[in-house]
């Protein structure tokens, strides 16, 4: 079969296929983009050609993309640790591997690479062939490491120790401030100057929906909310979110991060912790933008972003 000498992004989520337009801007090279279907993935993937993107072509995937993995030799991926990566990686054993970001797990992951944790993912009980093909996927990407041809490209601070860790394993990091993202942002204007982020954390099981819409109710209290839905909140969370007054809902099936880029006028964001608490300070940068990270039931914290 012939090979590819293009990169491929293989991702499955908003923030990863932001990740994959931030490495082409950074290193001026144009990607091939197989986008999981997944929700906001079509519509983050439009937004993204819109505003530049240097994909080169695009393939909406469900399962596996075999075919093209294996024309490319060159793989940027967001989640290090999902099991259909394991056995692609595995079988194909790509000669180069860019690691994305998928959240706070690229932390998680960068300890996985250089053994200080298992190959699993954080909070996961995994069993079956994930853990069999799991070893051999790691032991290849160890030997490419040290080959030079493993790398990581963040926005997330993986600290000096772990980097270190990292570069005596050969993995060098690349930290990004989401330039792609601010250089082509188009100003959204929004009906209120508060600004709620969804959660899924409730759907999730890791929070219980009363304290949630208990939280949500406090912040309308206080002024009326735009509420951004969380792209895996569920109908039942979003009809309950609905009936608290003061809520706007509006729905931009659009990741934060490209919601917000480019404000301009005064706006309070307020979020439960999560990964927007490492990227939004980056994407607000010089914006007028606050955003006040919240944990429902204690006192409020205040981050500003400069």
């Amino acid at each position: 079969m012939a090979r590819d000498v293009a990169p491929l992004a293989w991702v499955e989520s908003p923030l990863q296929l932001i990740g994959a337009a931030e490495w082409a801007h950074a290193h001026r090279e144009s990607v091939v983009l197989a986008g999981r279907l997944t929700a906001q993935m079509s519509e983050t993937a439009d937004e993204l050609l819109a505003r530049g993107a240097r994909f080169s072509d695009t393939h909406p995937y469900l399962g596996i993309p075999w075919g093209l993995l294996a024309r490319h030799r060159h793989w940027l991926v967001g989640d290090g640790y999902s099991g259909q990566f394991r056995l692609a990686a595995a079988v194909l054993r790509p000669r180069r591997v860019t690691f994305l970001d998928d959240g706070a797990n690229a932390i998680a992951y960068a300890d996985t690479l250089v053994g200080r944790r298992p190959y699993t993912r954080p909070g996961n009980q995994e069993r079956g062939l994930t853990t069999r093909v799991g070893p051999l996927a790691h032991a290849h990407l160890v030997s490419r490491a040290f080959a030079g041809d493993v790398d990581i490209f963040t926005a997330f601070d993986l600290g000096y120790a772990r980097r270190d860790a990292l570069a005596e394993l050969g993995v060098p990091v690349t930290r990004h401030a989401f330039a792609f993202t601010r250089e082509t942002a188009t100003p959204h204007p929004f009906r209120t100057s508060r600004v709620v982020l969804g959660s899924a954390r409730p759907d999730d099981g890791r929070m219980d929906r009363d304290v949630y819409l208990d939280w949500v109710a406090h912040e309308a209290s206080i002024a009326p909310v735009t509420y951004l839905p969380h792209r895996r909140e569920s109908d039942e969370q979003l009809a309950a979110v609905a009936e608290v007054p003061h809520v706007i809902i509006e729905r931009l099936d659009l990741p934060v991060e490209l919601v917000l880029a480019g404000v301009r006028e005064r706006l309070d964001v307020l979020t439960l912790a999560s990964s927007t608490t490492t990227t939004l300070p980056l994407v607000l940068r010089d914006s007028a933008a606050v955003l006040r990270e919240r944990q429902p039931g204690t006192r409020h914290r205040r981050r500003a972003v400069r």
